[in-house]
């Protein structure tokens, strides 16, 4: 007879501890100013976050946040290698994707501060970031949701010829859910330019995702159930990310199809700022901390022979930038109460309907 573990056992998981996947030196075919972007999207997304939990904790930040420190390197991996005109849906921890695509930074500090300059009028918000200039198609709060989404813009690229492919991210608790089945399967049979990514942090908020699954991979395990190859990368990697990335979505622009993607990484913090994350062993964490993808590329960078000093001056630009973002931020506008009668109906209003 099988029994049911009690509930004392859910938490009281042993420690997960990195493991690189993916063998990354010199010789991977990345371009030298493709690895200087790639380390500069990860200092943006850094400082920038850290500069918004700052923020947060002086009770600046409408809302509540959820931040990407430790898992900058997907962001800058899939960044550096798509297109212009391709499209990014994310999820609620969307900052570093909204980063990596172009965004300045200003209207998305001001954005998460609830300010007229913000990225849309302060009436989104941090899980809700949006810029269809740069390809951002949306932050989506509900798990899951966007999956459906990208494939409706895919399916515009396959129709139109345009070569565009649709990057979708989520979580690794996503794959607990039917529109990720139901998307992924929907993009094989059509053959749609989607990429699904799954950013597993190796936990779905605040529970363990290997305490819920079956399968030591819980997107890449269960590819072969949809014809698609088992793909899982150091998330913590940027080469190896951008490696990864550049193939998935040469083979979409070309007419081969989805990929389904999974990136392990690892938050350094809480599911969102409400949560101390206490329910992490504290090994798990400290081995996850060695391999913090910034300082690791750092080094990497170094070897590759690039100087310290150019490496610095990169750092301290975007530091500079940041709290210019803060300053133009903290010194915007609160929107007027007239806002919220526009942006609900296609006509830009809604007293129309009265």
């Amino acid at each position: 007879m099988t029994t049911m573990p009690s509930y004392e056992e859910y938490g009281n998981h042993p420690p997960v501890l990195p493991q690189p996947l993916n063998e990354t030196n010199a010789s991977l075919p990345i371009a030298p100013e493709i690895r200087v972007r790639m380390y500069e999207i990860q200092q943006q997304v850094r400082l920038f976050e850290k500069r918004a939990y700052d923020l947060f904790l002086k009770g600046l930040v409408k809302g509540t946040s959820h931040l990407s420190l430790g898992q900058e390197a997907i962001a800058a991996g899939f960044g550096a290698a798509m297109r212009p005109d391709d499209w990014t849906f994310a999820t609620y921890r969307g900052h570093a994707h909204t980063i990596a695509r172009g965004v300045p930074l200003t209207p998305i500090m001001a954005e998460l501060l609830g300010r007229e300059n913000g990225l849309m009028g302060g009436k989104g918000g941090s899980m809700h970031l949006t810029s269809v200039e740069h390809g951002v198609m949306g932050s989506y709060a509900i798990i899951g949701a966007h999956l459906c989404v990208a494939n409706g813009a895919a399916w515009t690229s396959q129709f139109n010829e345009t070569g565009q492919v649709a990057v979708a991210f989520f979580g690794d608790g996503t794959t607990n859910i039917g529109a990720f089945h139901e998307a992924v399967n929907f993009a094989k049979v059509w053959n749609l330019p989607t990429v699904f990514v799954c950013e597993n942090n190796l936990y779905m908020e605040y529970t363990s995702i290997g305490d819920v699954v079956p399968v030591d991979n819980p997107a890449a395990d269960r590819a072969s159930a949809y014809g698609l190859e088992s793909i899982v990368v150091d998330g913590n990697d940027a080469d190896a990310v951008y490696v990864t990335a550049s193939a998935a979505l040469e083979k979409a622009r070309t007419g081969g199809g989805p990929s389904l993607i999974e990136a392990r990484t690892y938050r350094h913090h809480g599911h969102s700022r409400a949560d101390p994350g206490t329910y992490r062993p504290k090994e798990e964490i400290d081995a996850w901390l060695e391999r913090d993808p910034i300082p690791m590329y750092h080094q990497r960078l170094l070897q590759l022979g690039f100087g310290e000093e150019q490496l610095t001056t990169i750092s301290q630009s975007v530091a500079a930038a940041v709290q210019t973002a803060t300053d133009e931020a903290t010194n915007g506008a609160l929107p007027d109460l007239s806002a919220i009668y526009t942006d609900v109906w296609a006509d830009g209003g809604w007293q129309w309907r009265n």
